[in-house]
């Protein structure tokens, strides 16, 4: 199982840990560094900056939102860092939720989400492979555009600039059963945003067909400390605004899956509270023991046994999102 560094996306500004802990990472041997977005900072300028100040780690978006970008717009940004990195980019993408694509950037969440997904990966494929214009007939990412609303002059294009690998790795994260399915059909690896090691049947039959060589990296917070209760915080408190703020009560797919992982209860108690304007309370209704399922947080060697059990599963890449450099290096230490 290898190890990546999640960074995440910014907050009311630039992380000034950021590139320290990236450089840190790949000292210590780390795989990967990624970057994310929201409604705030973007995933691939971040990642632009942690490139040119690193020379092997790769460099991974985690994940960068499908609506933010038209696919081609997305497959320049990846071809154009994975040139300037010489070839470390990992292209994780996501469709986020109806709050965030309507509220955000202003387009109709789309109706078929699978269908837009895949067409959005089958574009971005093709500009990556460059045998020919990019053409789909495609029912949210049509090229070319034939709509009502269009000029009809629309021309198949082909990039300019020779992407320098046809095989860069394409991620989704994905969280529903048949989205989840999908990813293992289309997609090199999926980015899942809650992994449990104690309970893999949630995914199991969602993966019964991932091929041989599939990624699967999901995030998980870690910190070494003593007080366990204290380290949990974070976790809840994120936990808290995914479930609670991210998305309609009657739509929020991080709820679901929540519920699917056996905290449907509480999830809803969650989602109610946050509605409510009462968000400390909803931070603090986050069920313990779900925070610490999906987390990394505690003393050395309680770390030590727990990851064993991330070692044991189908995992390939732990994505840690560790405040400090001495989680990374404990971590790093004990994985081998």
């Amino acid at each position: 199982m290898r190890l990546g560094l999640a960074l995440g996306y910014w907050g009311r500004g630039p992380d000034p840990r950021h590139l320290e802990l990236a450089r840190e990472a790949e000292r210590l041997g780390y795989d990967s560094v990624w970057t994310a977005e929201a409604w705030g900072s973007d995933a691939f300028t971040a990642l632009t900056w942690i490139a040119a100040h690193t020379s092997r780690i790769k460099l991974g978006t985690g994940i960068a939102q499908m609506a933010a970008r038209t696919p081609t717009a997305t497959a320049m940004h990846a071809l154009t860092l994975d040139h300037l990195s010489g070839g470390r980019v990992l292209l994780g993408l996501g469709l986020s939720g109806p709050q965030v694509v309507e509220g955000w950037y202003g387009r109709p969440f789309p109706k078929s989400p699978l269908t837009a997904t895949r067409e959005y990966v089958a574009v971005i494929r093709q500009v990556l492979a460059r045998e020919g214009p990019v053409t789909v007939d495609g029912r949210f990412h049509p090229h070319p555009y034939q709509g009502p609303d269009g000029t009809g002059l629309g021309k198949p294009l082909k990039p300019i600039t020779h992407p320098l690998r046809a095989d860069l790795p394409v991620l989704l994260g994905a969280e529903g059963p048949r989205n989840i399915a999908q990813t293992t059909r289309i997609a090199d690896g999926w980015l899942p945003l809650y992994w449990s090691p104690a309970r893999p049947e949630v995914y199991r039959e969602s993966l019964a067909d991932a091929p041989e060589g599939f990624l699967i990296a999901p995030m998980a917070r870690a910190v070494v400390c003593d007080d366990i209760a204290e380290g949990l915080l974070p976790v809840k408190a994120m936990l808290g605004f995914y479930i609670g703020g991210m998305g309609h009560a009657a739509k929020n797919f991080h709820a679901d899956l929540m519920a699917r992982m056996g905290f449907a209860e509480e999830a809803r108690r969650v989602q109610r509270l946050f509605a409510e304007g009462r968000r400390e309370e909803a931070v603090l209704a986050v069920p313990d023991a779900f925070a610490d399922e999906i987390s990394l947080v505690g003393p050395r060697e309680r770390i030590a046994e727990r990851l064993e059990s991330w070692r044991a599963g189908p995992v390939t890449d732990l994505l840690v999102t560790a405040p400090d450099p001495r989680t990374l290096r404990v971590l790093a230490e004990l994985n081998g």
